[in-house]
């Protein structure tokens, strides 16, 4: 059966609709990442919540929205690329093979033709609103602004046990490991100055890449701000995060960045004469 597209004719509606103080104010342009893989039943969704941020937010912001289809396999893909046809500023970008979210991230990263560029989950754990709220804090001197629902200003609502305890005593070690000292480093929902985060490679490529994105920022001596908001569980679809297989990475990275700061103390001192 072929994908229903009944929705189009509205987003495209939505999408393209300016009001006329447009003209009179400085439109920011932001580019927004949003990985998804095998989101087949909550696509739809997602671009009816992508179209109503760009609607309520027409006067601030000028979004283009990047979607990145890492590898799926459900009929994401042929979805997305009819429903996005009447969206001028929706692109779709295909990874071939799933790779990973922090992958997906960085390719968003490539693409984004603004300097302001966001991603955010495509399962609504996040609120898209919580975009808005972020992007101002991205002055000219900071270089990430990352969502922390651990934050004692944030929360977390009605998430699974299982993958709350994951990411919470993850956040846990890498306070604990890094110099910058955070109280949330998975959150997948950030705003990112791009030209500070191009050249930043992970080695990790999926979830654990998230974490490592921010000790690479901390080696660059990059700046880091935490925005408290709400974690929820996801609307629709399911957790793509395999527990065991995702702790013994976080144990991973966590000893390389260990190995790394002692290393760097061992390291002689050199003095200028």
């Amino acid at each position: 059966m072929a994908p229903s597209n009944s929705v189009q004719p509205d987003l495209a509606y939505r999408s393209g609709a300016r009001g006329s103080l447009q003209s009179a104010r400085e439109i920011t342009g932001v580019s927004v990442v949003v990985p998804l893989f095998n989101e087949r039943e909550g696509a739809t969704q997602l671009l009816e919540t992508l179209t109503d941020l760009d609607f309520r937010y027409r006067d601030q912001y000028g979004f283009e929205f990047l979607l990145v289809d890492d590898g799926s396999r459900d009929g994401t893909t042929e979805l997305l690329e009819n429903a996005v046809t009447d969206l001028p500023n929706f692109r779709l970008i295909r990874h071939e093979t799933n790779r990973g979210i922090a992958a997906a991230i960085h390719t968003g990263l490539l693409h984004a033709q603004n300097e302001i560029v966001a991603s955010i989950d495509s399962d609504g754990s996040y609120e898209a609103d919580t975009l808005a709220q972020m992007i101002p804090l991205l002055r000219e001197d900071i270089d990430l602004v990352t969502a922390s629902p651990y934050h004692p200003q944030g929360r977390v609502q009605d998430v699974p046990a299982w993958r709350l305890s994951v990411s919470r005593a993850a956040s846990l070690v890498y306070r604990t490991a890094m110099r910058r000292k955070l109280y949330c480093y998975t959150s997948c929902c950030r705003v990112y100055r791009r030209s500070r985060f191009l050249e930043l490679r992970t080695q990790a490529e999926g979830f654990v890449g998230v974490a490592e994105l921010i000790w690479k920022a901390e080696t660059e001596n990059l700046t880091i701000v935490e925005h408290p908001t709400v974690l929820r569980t996801r609307n629709l679809g399911h957790s793509k995060m395999k527990v065991v297989r995702s702790a013994l990475a976080h144990l991973h990275l966590v000893s390389r960045i260990a190995c790394s700061r002692i290393i760097s103390r061992r390291s002689p001192r050199r003095y200028d004469h």
